[in-house]
């Protein structure tokens, strides 16, 4: 990189031009390293394109990123795709032909073979070829014929394509697709999830913060079933653990909801976070020695269950003593 860098500033001095750089999968760059490109943008001694497959905003430090455009590709539309796989499939087999003993029979392909694997692809045309390739080098001899079947045996496929900013937004649409009482569309990101190589411990802490978040004190059963979803996915592991998780899944999505408790630590954070750290009431303070009782520490406490009626008594600083974090509200009957 250094020699590149210092062959455009040459370029650049003496020939009054700049230096076109690509940098493919940019990302790999750490963000402290992606600072070596910025003197010579400044300057203007290099165009630098960069490629990545991953979410700028999180990969690309700000200084970069401020001082470069960002172009967003699509991936491709299936039939886009199929397109592409059609033609390597008929170069793969022309060259199959070309390389055959005489009579041996042409490869067929199946109808709906093509559409498959642009399906499986999620618009990636490369990944697309190297399915279509690996499942024709797979044929066995003798076989004209690329099925679906055939396909399927040379993929063995275990998970899709699968970026890392796909992986956050599968989550929140699993998390979504609960807190809106939707088990069909739950199930499904989870099955996306699974299906993409997401570790199902993962998968399944994610469940146990929902099931305090968004099902919470509507259905008090709701937590300790995700957290025996969780240890039974540790203890037996993919694929057995997947009914488990949809188990939990599904009845997460069906079970009543409450954000009672989430909004109330929510602004009891809130309280904590902006205003000063107000002292305990000596009333609730703890007097272990006769100097703190001295003190006052825990004078005038009230001792709850020496009383048949409600105390009336303060647990909160003098400051936010009318202070209400928790509310009734927030909640939604079982769907």
């Amino acid at each position: 990189m250094s020699a590149v860098i210092e062959e455009a500033g040459n370029l650049s001095r003496l020939a009054n031009k700049r230096t076109i750089l690509f940098m493919d999968e940019i990302h790999r760059f750490t963000k402290a390293q992606q600072d070596v490109f910025l003197p010579y943008l400044e300057r203007g001694q290099i165009v630098l394109i960069g490629a990545t497959t991953e979410n700028p905003s999180f990969k690309l430090n700000a200084a970069l990123l401020s001082r470069c455009r960002v172009f967003k590709l699509e991936s491709l539309s299936v039939s886009q795709v199929e397109s592409i796989v059609e033609r390597a499939l008929a170069l793969k087999i022309n060259d199959l032909v070309q390389n055959q003993q005489q009579g041996e029979k042409r490869v067929e392909v199946q109808q709906g073979v093509t559409k498959y694997i642009a399906g499986i692809s999620d618009g990636d045309a490369r990944v697309a070829i190297n399915i279509a390739d690996v499942a024709v080098d797979s044929l066995a001899p003798g076989d004209p014929l690329l099925d679906l079947d055939c396909v399927r045996r040379a993929l063995q496929r275990t998970h899709v394509v699968y970026s890392a900013e796909e992986h956050y937004d599968l989550i929140s649409a699993l998390h979504k697709s609960v807190r809106g009482s939707n088990p069909d569309a739950a199930l499904y990101w989870l099955g996306r999830m699974l299906q993409g190589g997401d570790d199902p411990v993962y998968v399944a802490r994610r469940l146990v913060r929902m099931a305090s978040e968004d099902i919470g004190l509507a259905d008090n059963h709701a937590l300790p079933m995700a957290v025996s979803a969780m240890h039974a996915c540790q203890a037996i592991g993919m694929p057995e653990c997947d009914t488990i998780l949809a188990h939990c899944v599904v009845y997460l999505a069906r079970a009543p909801k409450s954000v009672e408790s989430y909004m109330a630590f929510k602004s009891v954070k809130s309280v904590v976070e902006e205003q000063q750290p107000w002292p305990v009431p000596l009333h609730l303070r703890n007097a272990p020695t006769r100097l703190m009782q001295d003190l006052g520490y825990g004078h005038g406490y009230k001792y709850n269950p020496d009383y048949d009626e409600p105390v009336e008594q303060s647990y909160l600083p003098e400051a936010i003593s009318n202070h209400t974090f928790f509310e009734e509200r927030y909640r939604t009957k079982k769907q």
